[in-house]
């Protein structure tokens, strides 16, 4: 008895020693998690290059208004043009972002043409001009979601637009007369409206293909003056009123500081 009764307390004492050393032991550090990264957020720079399709409501003649069975044969249009443009902004989150943008809008060449009676004689007057505009907008976009790096967007702009008519010409071969008016600039308020498809390349660049509506205002000439000089009314500057355009754009970004692609720590021995 007395052996069995030694044999269990020497088992007992064993445990509880053994118990005290594995207290005293330092835990395993639990292993590292790395945090989650966000695939958003930050500044971008951007540029557009595209083609500009616009279109004015009309051309309003103040002295051509008063002539005998005046009437427009052909109230004109504008050629197709170049834009280049520039821009920064910030992305919030996924799904939303803001920037600035500047436009150069190139010249687009204008063409119309006008009939009226002189003395019972039909007389037309056949009109040339170019156009041209800087815009600039606060432009803010919804993105509405990845799939296989393809995000669709839609968005919105306000802003103001500077107008350029320049080398407008008044011709009436049938009189034998015309006249001509020198450049003038016109600033108003502009908005937009866009839509498109961005396809990130890598986490600092990214393409886009869009479509914009823009309301870019009146266009304004100086006050025409006839060949030889004089003005036969002062105040008669030709205006295209409500000019818009439907421009197809395509546009890159680049992120000043993307998010970084995780690396796990470096460990060492010893």
């Amino acid at each position: 008895m007395r052996t069995l009764k030694t044999l269990i307390a020497a088992g007992a004492a064993s445990l509880m020693t053994t118990a005290v050393l594995a207290a005293d032991l330092p835990l395993a550090p639990p292993p590292y998690i790395p945090p989650p990264v966000e695939d958003f957020g930050g500044w971008y720079l951007r540029g557009d290059i595209g083609m500009t399709n616009q279109r004015h409501k009309d051309l309003t003649d103040p002295y051509a208004a008063g002539a005998v069975n005046y009437q427009w044969l052909d109230k004109g249009g504008f050629d197709s043009g170049v834009l280049y443009g520039l821009g920064a902004g910030y992305q919030f989150n996924n799904w939303f972002r803001a920037d600035v943008t500047g436009q150069y809008r190139g010249k687009t060449a204008f063409h119309a043409l006008d009939s009226f009676s002189n003395a019972g004689v039909t007389n037309t007057n056949d009109y040339t001009a170019t156009k041209s505009e800087l815009l600039f907008l606060v432009n803010v976009y919804a993105d509405l979601g990845t799939w296989w790096c393809i995000t669709p967007f839609i968005g919105a702009g306000v802003g103001t637009s500077r107008v350029t008519i320049d080398n407008y010409r008044d011709t009436n071969i049938i009189a034998g007369g015309g006249g001509w008016a020198p450049s003038a600039s016109t600033w108003n308020f502009a908005w937009a409206a866009h839509a498109g498809l961005a396809y990130k390349v890598s986490p600092s660049f990214t393409v886009e293909l869009a479509y914009s509506y823009v309301s870019l205002g009146t266009g304004k000439t100086g006050d025409p003056l006839n060949l030889d000089g004089s003005n036969p009314l002062v105040g008669n500057y030709k205006s295209f009123n409500d000019i818009t355009s439907h421009d197809l754009k395509l546009g890159v970004r680049w992120a000043i500081d993307p998010v970084p692609t995780y690396a796990p720590p470096l460990m060492r021995k010893g």
